[in-house]
């Protein structure tokens, strides 16, 4: 028997007391420490010197050729990396005042307004984005940390359409995130692509209702393909597809990432199955946790504000 309806669930949500309507709101950033929507304020740590003289030398290399719009979003993509996101966006703010119709700027403008929860800033930025690159050729999108095996997988088309999908879901916005992650999946054939988009566009449609359609979308979920960089999406495909149990996901250790990607796909896997006080309680755990600007995190902590609180 299929758990009770997922509407009705939100019906009774909402029925016993007022949610939060802005969910963007948050205290003001500054360089040393940041506070959630949900009042958890946590310290930026001190970024492993590594990181700071890359973006010493990014910060060299745009000072010295201001012009130059890769040196230009090399040195906000480091201004991020370390934490300094307000910094970031200012960055990329001074490249488009530049560059207008320049879409990377888009792009990663608007990622840095998803870590600060300003999220129609982003979709704003991200649906710009979109609509400069009709008509363009795709490219590979460099990794600024690359994976183990120094092999970019992502491009510049699928992650302008997985952030705007993404600021989208955090809206709760559903219909448009789906279509969002479906010009995602479609702009790349590569495995890791399929399995991170995939796995949005499943949970999407399980929230709509849809165990269906939601199914179907797992159709390019094969067992013997390999992934580079995306394991924990792959791993929650196939807990959806049914080969792997839901206890086998169940994380341990410090938030991170990957970590927190697969915490919020289980604790999401069982909202929509109906244990929505098993839900509650994996969400409330990760959002306790210190990766506050990872995706699973940012997704956990809008849910909690949006059905539960």
């Amino acid at each position: 028997m299929r758990a009770p309806s997922f509407v009705l669930f939100i019906f009774l949500l909402y029925s016993c007391g007022p949610k939060t309507e802005d969910s963007n709101s948050k205290e003001p950033l500054n360089e040393n420490s940041f506070t959630t929507p949900l009042g958890k304020t946590f310290t930026v740590p001190t970024p492993p010197e590594k990181l700071l003289i890359q973006f010493e030398e990014a910060k060299s290399n745009y000072e010295a050729n201001p012009e130059d719009i890769e040196g230009l979003i090399w040195y906000g993509r480091r201004a991020a990396y370390i934490g300094k996101y307000q910094e970031a966006i200012d960055i990329y703010s001074k490249g488009i005042e530049k560059s207008p119709n320049e879409a990377k700027l888009y792009r990663h403008r608007g990622h840095r307004y998803i870590s600060l929860r300003e999220y129609d800033k982003a979709i704003s930025d991200l649906e710009k984005a979109a609509e400069l690159i009709q008509g363009t050729e795709n490219e590979i999108e460099p990794d600024g940390m690359p994976n183990a095996m120094n092999i970019p997988v992502s491009s510049l088309h699928g992650n302008i359409y997985y952030h705007l999908g993404l600021a989208y879901y955090l809206i709760h916005d559903y219909e448009k995130a789906y279509e969002a992650y479906l010009r995602c999946r479609e702009s790349g054939s590569h495995y890791d692509n399929i399995v991170s988009s995939t796995h949005w566009l499943y949970m999407i449609q399980q929230r709509l209702e849809n165990p269906a359609k939601a199914d179907s979308l797992l159709a390019p979920i094969h067992a013997d393909s390999t992934v580079i960089e995306n394991q924990s999406y792959a791993d929650l495909c196939e807990l959806y597809k049914g080969w792997l149990p839901v206890d086998s996901l169940i994380q341990e250790g410090p938030g991170s990432p990957s970590n927190d990607a697969v915490r919020y796909g289980v604790a999401n896997w069982y909202l929509y199955h109906g244990d929505t006080v098993k839900a509650r309680q994996m969400m409330e755990n990760l959002i306790d946790e210190k990766a506050f600007t990872s995706f699973g995190y940012l997704a956990a902590e809008s849910d909690l504000i949006y059905y539960f609180k």
